[in-house]
């Protein structure tokens, strides 16, 4: 049986092994940022884009990340090679460091500790080709959802509540207004357009939205980041939501009300034959 390695603050070490300092103010505060990088056929997708995230919300927290970003290319590498890695992600947390508890940040000598680990995670292609259910409320969450952080309390919450009623995801409002999923970005369908809120303070500028914008660009598809609201949600064509594990994920019902056809709809079936196609073109994946 493989022994699991991960990352730990310079040493590559088994999992068992692995142990946080009680004192690590990503433990005791939440205060620091992660990372979810997707792995396909053994190779790293979207690398650049997940390492540059990592650094813009390191700057934002006001965090050095004690590694250059070749360095870190090189730990998400390894990891992968070292637990044989095919279909999966490596999960990659910053904290800033271990300090004795005070709610100031410590002193600027005291380092960031970084963790990194891989998981095997299959391609949710069930759900995908079926589409999932989501329940809406409202979203109570701080106003920096741009930033990555480890605080995700309220995250937590809304998806609970979604799980406990047999959703996929719970999709967020402020007000009237529809932010994002709990763990995802949100779309819908429009009169033919693809409409998503705004890459704001308020949501997190999701990797996999990205590229969906891209795509959509790319082969003529409208798309607008725009805000919609509750009614425009529940009255839409289609809605999807995204993120690195979900990839583009159909939503056929909210709470009680269906969308669309209850099936997945045409558009949000092409972005994912679109998104399949960037997968098998940067990874080298064999699918249909």
């Amino acid at each position: 049986m493989c022994v699991e390695t991960v990352f730990l603050n310079g040493e590559y070490v088994k999992r068992s092994d692995a142990k946080v300092d009680i004192e690590d103010r990503g433990y005791q505060f939440g205060d620091g940022i992660y990372e979810v990088i997707r792995v396909y056929n053994g190779e790293v997708f979207t690398m650049d884009e997940h390492m540059e995230r990592l650094y813009q919300s390191a700057e934002k927290m006001k965090i050095t990340i004690p590694y250059e970003l070749k360095e870190i290319s090189s730990i998400v590498f390894k990891l992968m090679k070292d637990n044989h890695l095919k279909d999966g992600i490596v999960y990659m947390q910053v904290s800033r460091g271990i300090s004795q508890r005070q709610h100031h940040f410590p002193a600027e000598e005291v380092p960031a500790s970084l963790v990194a680990y891989t998981k095997e995670v299959p391609r949710p292609e069930k759900q995908m080709k079926e589409g999932v259910t989501a329940m809406l409320c409202e979203d109570i969450r701080w106003l920096r959802c741009d930033i990555k952080s480890l605080n995700l309390l309220g995250n937590l919450l809304a998806k609970e509540e979604a799980a406990s009623r047999g959703h996929f995801e719970a999709i967020q409002h402020r007000g009237e207004t529809v932010t994002e999923g709990s763990s995802s970005n949100a779309f819908i369908v429009k009169d033919g357009t693809i409409l998503t809120h705004p890459a704001t303070n308020l949501i997190l500028n999701g990797i996999t939205r990205r590229v969906i914008k891209e795509l959509a660009d790319q082969n003529g598809m409208p798309f607008v980041e725009k805000t919609f609201t509750v009614d425009e949600l529940l009255s839409a064509e289609e809605i999807f939501i995204a993120s690195t594990t979900s990839e583009v994920m159909p939503v056929v019902k909210v709470d009680d009300v269906t969308i669309g056809q209850g099936v997945p709809g045409p558009i949000t079936s092409k972005l994912q034959a679109l998104f399949t196609g960037r997968i098998k073109e940067d990874c080298k994946v064999q699918v249909v």
